[in-house]
C-alpha cells in the first residue's frame, strides 16, 4: 500500500509541467516580496508635505511627530532620538532623497517604522511603513486563477517614433505624462487587441496597466499590472497574463497606484493571474 502511495505521489509530481512550475515559483516569489519588511503590506501612512516647515505625525506608539522642511524640491529632516539611516544613528539634520532620485530614496528607520519621501508630479509626501502593520500581521495569502498556457501570448511590438507620451491618472486623481515606446499587439480568442505599455524610470521591461471584464468581479476593480520583456530582434515579446498581479492599492489605502489608460481597458475576460484580495 505504501509503495502504491509513493508511486502515485511521484506520478503527480511528474505531471506538473515545467510551465506550471514556473508559474508556481513566480507566485511564491510574489508573496515573498509582498510580505517583506519593506513590502506593500507594511504601508501604513502617506502624509503630503508643502513648501516650508512640516510637522508630520507618525503612527507610532507612543505618538511622535517628525519635523521636515521642504525647500526647492529638497526635504530636510530634523531627526528624533533613535532614528537611523543605513543603521547609523542621526545626530543632526539630514537631507532626504526622494523616490525619483537615481540613487533611490533615503529611508529613515524609527523603531518598527520606516519612512521616505515620494514625489508625484509636483507634490511631495512622506510614505510610512511599519513591519508590524495589521495588513502584514493578518495577511490572508493570495488567490489565483488556474495557470493556463493559452494566456501566455506572443505580442508584436509596434514602436512609436518618437516614443509617445500618454496621460496616466493615479487613484488620487493626479495625472501625468508617461512614455510609451510602442504598442503591443496580440490575439486572444480569435480577436486582436492592442495595448500601450509604459517605461518606468530606470527600467527596461515594459510595464502594462490593464483592466478586463473580470475587473471588479473576480479581480481587483481598479487595474492589474504586468511586465513584459523588451522585444527581441524579431520585434516580438511574450505577455503572460498568468503573471498579472494586483496593484498595491488592493492591500492599502496609502498607495498612489496608476490606473489604465482607455486603450488598455480590454473588452474580454482574462481568467488568469491574481484574483482580488479580501474585501478590496
Amino acid at each position: 500500500m505504501k509503495a502504491l502511495v509513493l508511486v502515485l505521489a511521484l506520478a503527480t509530481a511528474t505531471a506538473v509541467s515545467p510551465y506550471t512550475q514556473e508559474i508556481n515559483k513566480w507566485r511564491s516569489d510574489r508573496a515573498t516580496r509582498l510580505k517583506a519588511d519593506d513590502g506593500w503590506l507594511t504601508l501604513v501612512g502617506l502624509s503630503w508635505i508643502h513648501d516650508g516647515a512640516n510637522d508630520v505625525k507618525l503612527p507610532s506608539t507612543p505618538a511622535a511627530t517628525v519635523h521636515v522642511v521642504l525647500q526647492n524640491g529638497k526635504a530636510t529632516l530634523s531627526p528624533l532620538k533613535g532614528m537611523t539611516i543605513d543603521g547609523k544613528l542621526l545626530a543632526a539634520a539630514v537631507a532626504l532623497r526622494d523616490d525619483t532620485d537615481t540613487a533611490g530614496p533615503t529611508v529613515v528607520h524609527y523603531g518598527t517604522l520606516a519612512f521616505h519621501v515620494i514625489k508625484r508630479n509636483d507634490k511631495y509626501g512622506l510614505r510610512i511603513k511599519d513591519t508590524k502593520s495589521p495588513a502584514r500581521v493578518h495577511f490572508k495569502g493570495l488567490h489565483y486563477f488556474p495557470a493556463d498556457p493559452k494566456y501566455r501570448v506572443e505580442a508584436r511590438f509596434e514602436p512609436y517614433n518618437p516614443p509617445k507620451k500618454i496621460a496616466i491618472t493615479n487613484v488620487l486623481g493626479m495625472t501625468g505624462d508617461e512614455v510609451s515606446p510602442g504598442a503591443l499587439v496580440f490575439s486572444l480568442g480569435g480577436k486582436t487587441y492592442r495595448i500601450d505599455p509604459i517605461l518606468e524610470q530606470g527600467e527596461k521591461d515594459l510595464f502594462i496597466i490593464f483592466k478586463d471584464q473580470t475587473s471588479g468581479r473576480e479581480t481587483y476593480g481598479a487595474a492589474r499590472y504586468l511586465y513584459a520583456a523588451p522585444p527581441g530582434a524579431d520585434g516580438k515579446t511574450i505577455i503572460d497574463f498568468n503573471k498579472a498581479y494586483n496593484p498595491p492599492c488592493a492591500f492599502t489605502s496609502f498607495a498612489t497606484c496608476p490606473l489604465p489608460p482607455p486603450q488598455n481597458r480590454l473588452a474580454l475576460r482574462i481568467t488568469a493571474g491574481e484574483k482580488k484580495y479580501g474585501n478590496h
